[in-house]
């Protein structure tokens, strides 16, 4: 009976514990996102800072380095966001105009061919190749993005903190343990600082590759807002599938009322999906390694939930977030195996444990 009430107990308690951590993450979004924004953007900058330090450049001046670098890529982006959803705005009568002239030509289309009626509702040109929709998911996404900037001075006051405690952590983590201790704890933060570090410059240096590729494509082509789209590329690439799809399907449906042909549109869409494919399944697993073996099960729950608590910069920060805590857990004995259990392929963990025992046999 003890057994029992117990295991009831620690139920309830771990329920209780989840309930409680989703209200703080809900109530709390205003100061909690700036936070998350800001340890990402100390780890992208944090070997930069140390790169100047073993220059012999004073820490307070590196760090006033950093700040003004933040500072000058967050008004370049600024400036380069508003003048092209002003150029956006500005074409947008156009497009909805050549809209409505596509769907009555493909309706009288769909009419000649005397299909029955649920067909032709089926294939709605209407919904596809609506100006105003593309526009409305547009200004919806541009929102999102720019609120991961809104509190732009609180995630940069964040940052410098963060950054000047990664630097003195691993001394203080010396003087507060006995040797051993220390070092078992030190080894331990290391991994983990240095495993999220790599994981975040990684693919970020991957979605920035692959982002100047495809505006270089698109500038080929001469598509319309080529810079707006490369970079809707470099931001949804990190909400997986969802983010790929998204940045693959707007451009290809502005090409479909740019151009007076349907074959420069289905190249167009053949190699943004074959370059698409190229950096997420080729390039990425190489630069990352096993960093982003996470559970497709995984992470749509993870997209819907982080969706859920802050919208669409909760699905852009949902993979970082998971990935971040899956290597976290990998680092001890007692939390290894739920680590694990979040990867996708875990041939290579098994066989190289079933060598090890192998090996002591």
């Amino acid at each position: 009976m003890e057994t029992k009430s117990t295991k009831f107990l620690n139920t309830v308690a771990a329920l209780f514990l989840v309930g409680f951590i989703f209200f703080i993450l809900k109530e709390l979004q205003a100061i909690l996102l700036p936070l998350f924004m800001a340890i990402i953007i100390a780890f992208l900058f944090a070997p930069f800072y140390e790169w100047m330090k073993s220059k012999r450049i004073p820490s307070a001046v590196a760090i006033i380095i950093v700040v003004v670098t933040i500072l000058v890529i967050a008004n370049l982006s600024s400036v380069f966001i508003y003048t092209s959803i002003i150029s956006f705005n500005e074409q947008l009568p156009k497009y909805i105009l050549k809209g409505e002239m596509i769907v009555k030509s493909s309706q009288s289309f769909m009419q000649s061919l005397n299909l029955p009626p649920q067909y032709s509702k089926a294939i709605d040109f209407g919904s596809m190749l609506n100006g105003e929709k593309i526009a409305g998911i547009v200004g919806g996404l541009v929102s999102g993005i720019a609120g991961l900037f809104t509190n732009f001075i609180l995630i940069l006051i964040y940052v410098i903190f963060f950054i000047t405690e990664l630097d003195s952590i691993k001394k203080r983590i010396l003087k507060a343990f006995s040797a051993d201790k220390a070092k078992t704890v030190s080894e331990t933060l290391n991994d983990i600082l240095t495993d999220v570090r790599k994981y975040i410059v990684g693919k970020t240096l991957v979605n920035l590759a692959h982002a100047i590729t495809i505006t270089i494509i698109f500038y080929i082509f001469g598509l319309d807002f080529a810079l707006i789209w490369g970079l809707f590329t470099f931001i949804l690439a990190y909400i997986p599938t969802v983010g790929s799809l998204i940045s693959t399907i707007l451009p290809f449906l502005t090409a479909m009322l740019q151009y007076d042909n349907i074959f420069t549109p289905v190249i167009l869409l053949v190699i943004m999906t074959v370059t698409g494919s190229m950096f997420g399944n080729i390039v990425e697993p190489k630069v990352l390694g096993d960093k982003l073996n996470l559970s497709p099960l995984l992470l749509l729950f993870s997209l819907i939930f982080w969706g859920y608590l802050w919208g669409v910069v909760g699905m852009i920060l949902s993979v970082p977030f998971m990935s971040m805590i899956k290597i976290v857990l990998s680092k001890f004995d007692s939390t290894r195996p739920i680590s694990i259990l979040m990867s996708y392929d875990v041939t290579e963990k098994l066989d190289k444990n079933q060598t090890e025992m192998q090996f002591k046999e």
